[in-house]
């Protein structure tokens, strides 16, 4: 009982926390640095279930040893994991790209400021 009274007490200090105009910048800089990064995941996933889809519909097709060993259920999980691959590589490289440029924005800004 005494945790779920703490968290009460902590809800309600704060509903009054308001941010800065800086903070709320800030927020708004990394939401839209997340988004991007999803955006161009979904895109380089898209791509790469193409590109490793075709190859391994075709090694299927003319090699006898992955026709025979390469059930769709490993088709597939090839295909998805170079998707899942590559989304997650190319969102991480993206945030972390928006993540730098926010970070030297706010050094310039501070930099502007101490003059």
């Amino acid at each position: 009982m005494k945790n779920q009274s703490e968290m009460g007490n902590r809800r309600q200090q704060n509903l009054f926390v308001i941010a800065s105009p800086d903070e709320i910048d800030k927020i708004k800089r990394a939401e839209s640095s997340s988004q991007a990064g999803a955006i161009a995941g979904a895109k380089a996933a898209a791509v790469t279930a193409v590109v490793s889809a075709i190859p391994t519909v075709a090694a299927v097709r003319m090699f006898p040893w992955a026709k025979a060993n390469l059930n769709y259920t490993a088709q597939a999980l090839i295909v998805s994991a170079a998707s899942i691959a590559a989304f997650f590589i190319t969102a991480d490289k993206t945030i972390l790209e928006g993540a730098r440029r926010n970070t030297e924005a706010q050094l310039k800004k501070a930099q502007q400021d101490s003059k």
